[in-house]
């Protein structure tokens, strides 16, 4: 399937050719409604310019990333002729689960609004090494000015996504979910959490503010589990969904009387775990949690646990291998 992910426009977009004469605020705008909605949040914006920033880091200041920025690439500027128009194929090199190319298509419309990004694929698509991802096309200068970032993120969140179906491929046909942490690049949460989703994981809490997770530290400073536990009621009520870590079976009976959302199993061996299970018996769900790995996870999931946080989705993916080659 080929999609023009660029130009693809609605009653409620902006004509993507006039696009270069958007103010910056409206061509910010544009640039965003190209994303999943899943990313639609200002961090977004702001770390895709950051990216920029990096590179062509003529002035510290968002204000500047219009199309002239790409005077920043001076390699670019000096060898390509100002009215070169090019024309690249982005592939993967790899077999591997695709996320990001709508990220990829916003970098290369922040740095020149004329460029052309034509997908071949979908995010969460599985592809064969040498699977053609993407073409773009356009001024010359600017296609390589947004090489880099494009691939940085492209090959990051695939990375992530390829990762993530390999364990959730390994725990098949039990009812483990596999889960990511917080455990993700400073700044990139948001891409790294809807990479795990593309992958065919599931998000644990996104930040510290939409859920309460009572850990070691929380009950050392309460007192115990059912203090740590009676504050969080006392202050918030039901606002919040409430998760406490345990790390034996005295401290999962402790929380299974007050009936939390959710029971993190940390760091426990599979025999506890297979005894935490049947001490839980349904009442409240249980995540193990604690050095999993590909090696590892499958006899976690065989346990009976409902859910398995994985750190290393976000921490430890390798990058996928796909590079942008022109014609």
């Amino acid at each position: 399937m080929t999609a023009n992910i660029l130009f693809s426009q609605s009653d409620d977009m902006p004509d993507w050719s006039l696009m270069e004469n958007l103010n910056r605020k409206d061509r910010l705008q544009a640039v965003e409604a190209m994303l999943p909605a899943a990313l639609h949040h200002p961090l977004v914006m702001q770390s895709l310019q950051m990216c920029l920033l990096e590179d062509l880091a003529m002035v510290a200041d968002f204000n500047t990333l219009l199309p002239e920025f790409v005077q920043g690439d001076v390699t670019s500027v000096a060898t390509l002729k100002l009215d070169a128009s090019l024309r690249g194929k982005i592939s993967a090199k790899a077999q591997g689960v695709v996320a990001g190319l709508d990220v990829a298509a916003a970098i290369f419309a922040l740095v020149e609004p004329k460029i052309e990004f034509v997908s071949h694929c979908s995010d969460g698509n599985l592809v064969a090494a040498g699977t053609l991802l993407a073409e773009v096309s356009g001024p010359g200068a600017a296609l390589l000015t947004a090489e880099r970032a494009a691939l940085n993120f492209l090959g990051r969140m695939s990375g992530i996504a390829t990762l993530t179906r390999q364990f959730v491929d390994t725990v098949v046909n039990t009812q483990a979910v596999i889960l990511d942490t917080r455990k993700t690049a400073p700044g990139l949460r948001l891409f790294d959490k809807y990479a795990v989703r593309m992958g065919g994981g599931q998000n644990h809490r996104m930040g510290l503010y939409d859920m309460v997770l009572i850990k070691d530290n929380h009950i050392d400073g309460a007192g115990s589990i059912t203090a740590a536990v009676a504050r969080v009621r006392e202050k918030f009520g039901d606002q919040y969904p409430i998760e406490v870590e345990v790390k034996n079976l005295a401290e999962l009976d402790e929380s299974l009387k007050l009936a939390p959302d959710r029971i993190m199993l940390d760091n426990m061996s599979l025999e506890i775990m297979r005894q935490a299970v049947m001490l839980a018996t349904g009442r409240v769900p249980l995540e193990a949690s604690g050095n999993v790995n590909l090696q590892t996870v499958r006899a976690i999931a065989e346990t009976g646990v409902d859910f398995i946080s994985v750190g290393a989705l976000t921490h430890s993916a390798p990058v996928f291998d796909i590079s942008m080659r022109l014609q």
